[in-house]
């Protein structure tokens, strides 16, 4: 990131070469990407904090699963920020001009990768409750409950810390000069499946069929009265769910590009364009870790609530969010039964008494 004199440059795969060797690219940001990256995280880090907050305050009184995912990718974007922005390229690269041991070097590169693959699938099972809900609604009342949602959760964050670990020997494209090895080949491939190829073709497939069962619904429905209610309430949640996918779709394409230019086309190392666009993609991809934000502020009424109550330290419990036609239930149960009531004894209604048996009658 910082523009400073070739040194001898020391791979994790043992390759030693000076910078008479091969001169090496600079960055021509300069200190954009410090300040960048400083903004970034003193912006990024308080609004992911405040939306833990409110999420986890959501998901302890509406005991829905879908804050739970959110919750956890809430997190794991903390996480992203707190090893990748704030560790890996301010204090490493930044103040440390990375001298630093390489166990430490390596071992931080686990815990950056770790976290960035939990940032990427926690979107995941986000994604697949949505499209159970929507449509298998009765299968998703039997499968999606809280305690299930924090055992997926688990197992993903579990799984990406294990999917960090042969990221230790991720090789740094900015400062080895060899040309990428078999092993570098294998983990840029690995990691551009991880956080790219696969989630983005699950985001693709899964919400291509919500918004065509959407639409069909629609279609099917569209002369009914109480349907005019409900894609309301069912198009805020998968709002949500496409704004974080596309949005991460779009940011981190660039970086998937560029890190496939480095491997076949020119090296980042030896040329000032692409390390010029591996910057800038990088800065995107950060990007990512805090924009949910203001996109949940955007679309959900009931979020900017809680973050109102989160703010001004208001606890009160939120008003009950029950749909249209439970809401309307009692009053038309009670009138039917009125209308029923009325039918079988008019002279109520009246005020009259009721007639006196006969002895006919007796």
């Amino acid at each position: 990131m910082i523009a400073r004199p070739n040194a001898t440059l020391t791979s994790p795969l043992g390759d030693t070469r000076t910078s008479e060797d091969v001169q090496r690219s600079e960055c021509v940001l300069g200190f954009f990407p410090v300040i960048y990256y400083s903004a970034l995280l003193c912006v990024g880090m308080p609004v992911n904090i405040l939306t833990a907050v409110a999420l986890s305050r959501l998901a302890s009184r509406t005991k829905k699963s879908s804050y739970l995912y959110l919750l956890a990718l809430t997190a794991s974007d903390i996480l992203t920020q707190l090893f990748i922005v704030f560790v890996g390229f301010l204090l490493e690269t930044a103040i440390f001009h990375r001298k630093v041991p390489e166990l430490l070097l390596h071992s931080v590169s686990v815990m950056e990768f770790a976290a960035n693959h939990a940032s990427i699938w926690a979107t995941v099972p986000l994604t697949v409750d949505r499209y159970v809900a929507l449509c298998h609604p009765l299968l998703h009342r039997q499968i999606s409950y809280p305690e299930r949602a924090r055992r997926i959760i688990g197992t993903v964050f579990i799984l990406a810390l294990a999917s960090g670990v042969p990221f230790y020997w991720w090789s740094d494209v900015w400062r080895v000069s060899h040309a990428p090895t078999k092993l570098d080949q294998v983990l840029i491939w690995t990691h551009c499946t991880i956080i790219y190829f696969l989630p983005c073709s699950i985001f693709l497939v899964l919400n291509s069929l919500i918004i065509y069962h959407l639409k069909s619904q629609h279609r099917k429905h569209c002369h009914e009265e109480c349907q005019q209610q409900v894609p309301k309430r069912l198009g805020k949640t998968t709002a949500i769910l496409l704004a974080i996918t596309s949005a991460f779709s779009v940011l981190w394409a660039p970086r998937t590009i560029v890190v496939i230019y480095h491997l076949y086309v020119s090296s980042v190392n030896r040329n000032w364009r692409v390390h010029l666009a591996y910057d800038l993609a990088n800065m995107l991809a950060m990007l990512n870790t805090a924009v949910n934000f203001f996109l949940y502020c955007f679309v959900s009424k009931r979020f900017r609530s809680a973050v109102r109550d989160v703010l001004f330290g208001r606890g009160g419990p939120l008003p009950p969010h029950l749909p249209l036609h439970q809401h309307q239930a009692p009053s038309t149960a009670s009138h039917c039964s009125s209308s029923c009531s009325s039918t079988r004894c008019p002279s109520r209604d009246a005020g009259l008494p009721p007639p006196k048996r006969t002895a006919s009658t007796q």
